[in-house]
């Protein structure tokens, strides 16, 4: 009996020439976080869910509960469990459990899958990838990690195809200070109002605000700070002519004037200090950072993160950190439905090694064979069709050059397709054009 395939909205599955986008991106970003000395690891997808619960905000209700189907109303005694919606918080708690075989200050880099059960909308999905960066220390972290996580995305940023971008930091001590200097008691439930600025506007986070208890003037306030956006430490003076007055701004101030300087020594214009940016995950305590493509503002953040002080501590030793996350479902989304960005070809072959006939296939194998050994991708023709079928097969793919075996002839040959060139090959000498090696991302 046939069944119905039904898709489930918010699950993602790409195309092969997608993925083969995706995985270019995800190439990119891996040789840079290497490069800048961070190690990779991986852990688990799930967490206990008296960890999970708490440490998101907005997200504890989009929490994902796991269970065997057979311990469905029976006391099976196991914890309940599920899937985490970040990798910051199961990162903490990998370093609680591995402390004692971990050198710090701890670099490392994740990239993994991730599931909020949130409602899908374009761009935003209940199961994506994401691809963090984070520095551990035990007891203080050097402040000067807070200016290097947006530099790092900056140059990885740079490498890939998504045009220009603005990297926007903020640090919560500015408005915890700034709300405390006004009269605001609630400043978790303030941050989590404002930073609903870009989704509901000025209007609506006023009402919310106003409907949390804060008077008209303390809305305007808000509002005001936010408001602030510069490309150097200009925005000090500007938050201090507002007249508020606390030291815990204050530090903020000078924490976050201090990642500006630094970035705009390295990479002037993409790194932008924006008083807006409030981040709405509890455990946030520091500089918070959030990345937007110029031109697709609405959008929304494609990278963020922060400092974190507390998030990994087992009673006797805390383990500050600072991380900054890049959502690679949500980019390359982007990409292929705003920017038209796909990959040149459908697959990794370079090269379709025809079939003469059935009985020469062996002969066809050992061709296949002897490049893959140097290290160029290729397959073997399904059928032994007519040339020109073959051909088009690998026209349809992408395949960039067909391989004709000397099985009746005097030696093999390969042809380039797309001009039509045919000449004498050899697969223990042929060179395929580096261009044409891998798949690449075209479009755009």
């Amino acid at each position: 009996m046939a069944t119905k395939v039904t898709p489930l909205s918010g699950f993602p599955e790409l195309l092969p020439a997608e993925r083969l986008l995706e995985l270019a991106f995800l190439d990119t970003i891996r040789e840079v976080f290497e490069l800048h000395g961070f190690a990779p690891i991986e852990t688990r997808a799930v967490e206990p869910v008296e960890r999970l619960v708490g440490k998101g905000g907005d997200t504890d209700k989009e929490i994902y509960a796991v269970g065997r189907l057979a311990a469905r109303g029976e006391e099976s005694g196991e914890s309940d469990l599920g899937l985490h919606f970040d990798l910051t918080v199961p990162f903490a708690r990998y370093v609680l459990e591995h402390a004692g075989r971990l050198s710090f200050p701890f670099r490392r880099y994740q990239i993994q899958k991730v599931w909020r059960g949130e409602r899908p909308q374009e761009g935003r999905f209940r199961e994506f990838t994401q691809a963090d960066i984070d520095v551990v220390d035990v007891d203080t972290l050097a402040p000067h990690f807070e200016a290097e996580m947006p530099l790092v995305i900056a140059e990885a940023f740079a490498r890939l195809p998504i045009g220009e971008f603005r990297i926007q930091v903020n640090n919560r001590r500015i408005p915890e200070g700034f709300y405390q200097g006004i009269g605001l008691t609630d400043v978790a439930g303030t941050l989590r109002i404002v930073d609903k600025l870009d989704k509901i506007g000025p209007a609506g986070v006023t009402r919310l605000l106003l409907e949390a208890g804060a008077t008209a003037e303390q809305a305007e306030q808000c509002l005001a700070l936010a408001a602030i956006r510069t490309e150097d430490a200009g925005f000090v003076d500007r938050v201090r002519a507002l007249g508020v007055t606390n030291d815990v701004l204050e530090d903020g101030l000078r924490a976050l004037a201090a990642v500006i300087d630094t970035a705009a020594a390295v990479a002037p214009g993409v790194v932008v200090a924006d008083l807006r940016i409030a981040r709405g995950l509890d455990y946030y305590t520091g500089t918070v950072y959030e990345t937007q493509l110029v031109g697709d503002e609405e959008w929304g953040s494609v990278c963020s993160g922060g400092r974190y002080d507390a998030l990994a501590s087992d009673g006797r030793t805390t383990y500050p950190g600072v991380g900054i996350s890049i959502g690679v479902s949500r980019l390359v989304h982007l990409m292929v439905t705003k920017r038209g960005l796909t990959a040149n070809r459908s697959t990794p072959s370079a090269v379709l090694v025809a079939v003469t006939h059935e009985d020469s296939r062996p002969a066809s194998t050992a061709v296949a064979t002897a490049l893959r050994a140097r290290g160029i991708a290729c397959e073997v023709a399904p059928r032994a069709d007519r040339f020109g079928k073959q051909i088009r097969y690998a026209d349809r793919r992408g395949i960039p050059y067909v391989w004709f075996p000397g099985a009746d002839g005097p030696g093999d040959e390969v042809k380039d397709i797309r001009s039509g060139e045919q000449v004498p090959a050899d697969p223990a000498t042929w060179e395929c054009p580096a261009a044409d090696l891998h798949p690449t991302v075209v479009g755009g």
